[in-house]
């Protein structure tokens, strides 16, 4: 059995928070929340979780400002964008930043699996160097 995967979600919606989590803990891992980007960027240098699943627009510090400050703290920390803001300007963005994946809101059961998955893999590449 892997071990357990310590993931921070950062969303503005405590729903889609609680929804997330929910999902999550039935994928067997740890849960970390976070309601907006300066928040998050806290809990990155204290908690350092295994991945961050992170929204783009947030009140205070949005998700593209957090994803740049949280891959100059970390810069092998495999960061899942979820957004409803899909623009094809804003994932290239993200992706160019060192996102992992971008998943369009209202997300599936599956990509968030599948986003674990990757997670996973990326965290056990970064252990094996």
């Amino acid at each position: 059995m892997a071990e357990k995967l310590k993931i921070l979600i950062t969303d503005d919606s405590k729903l889609l928070r609680k929804k997330l989590r929910a999902e999550l803990e039935q994928l067997d891992c740890d849960v970390l929340e976070a309601e907006n980007g300066k928040e998050a960027i806290m809990k990155d240098l204290k908690e350092q979780p295994d991945g961050v699943i992170l929204d783009i627009v947030m009140p205070e510090v949005g998700g593209i400002e957090t994803l740049q400050v949280i891959k100059e703290i970390n810069p092998e920390i495999p960061v899942i964008m979820l957004s409803s803001a899909g623009t094809s300007q804003k994932l290239k963005e993200t992706l160019e930043l060192g996102a992992l994946d971008f998943i369009q809101k209202p997300y599936t059961s599956e990509q968030i699996k599948q986003a674990v998955e990757r997670i996973r893999r990326k965290v056990e590449e970064n252990h094996g160097k």
